[in-house]
């Protein structure tokens, strides 16, 4: 991080969580990609797809540089979700380049712009729709980082696969038999606690 480089390390946590939301789809069969495993439907190639379409939102339309990208689940006539799952026509490939490409276009207008240059988004309420590149950068880094973390949850109960990144899990453990130990710790922690209320 560099202190008089506020928009590259802005840019850096963005790609950071870019990368984990990519590398939770890592091995993964095309069922294992689309399977909603929360009540809401979660599933890691629909949050890819979600994350492709906030960027080009936010970064295009926001500050008059649309992408040209069509999104056909965004708009009159879709269901208020429809930007959350992939259809079974819209292949892995299909989704994770279209995240690629919103990242080009999305680095692109980082580039291009001062970090104090304003836009609107049309979609907020009227007395908050003027925004300047740094609020949206803070809050779509915010979003990508939150559905990272939904995406590592998933993933986890799909495979048990958990882990911040590549190379770096910052996990106290790689072992199986910790965490069995671990959970059934905080299993009987909480059917104390719970015996106690």
């Amino acid at each position: 991080m560099d202190a008089s480089k506020p928009k590259a390390d802005l840019l850096c946590y963005l790609q950071a969580a870019r990368d984990t939301l990519l590398w939770k789809l890592d091995g993964l069969g095309e069922y294992d990609l689309r399977r909603p495993l929360t009540p809401t439907g979660t599933n890691l190639l629909g949050l890819v797809k979600h994350l492709a379409s906030v960027e080009l939102g936010y970064f295009g339309e926001t500050f008059a540089r649309p992408s040209g990208e069509p999104l056909p689940w965004i708009g009159e006539g879709t269901d208020p979700n429809d930007d959350m799952w992939a259809t079974a026509d819209e292949s892995r490939e299909q989704i994770v380049e279209l995240y690629r490409r919103a990242w080009r276009h999305s680095d692109a207008t980082i580039e291009a712009l001062p970090l104090d240059a304003t836009g609107q988004v049309p979609w907020w309420p009227q007395e908050r729709r003027e925004v300047t590149l740094h609020q949206i950068l803070i809050h779509v880094i915010a979003e990508a980082h939150r559905h990272a973390g939904h995406a590592d949850i998933v993933r986890e109960l799909i495979d048990g696969a958990a882990g911040m990144r590549v190379g770096n899990t910052n996990l106290p453990s790689d072992e199986a038999v910790w965490w069995e130990e671990y959970r059934a710790r905080l299993e009987s922690v909480a059917r104390e606690a719970a015996g106690r209320g």
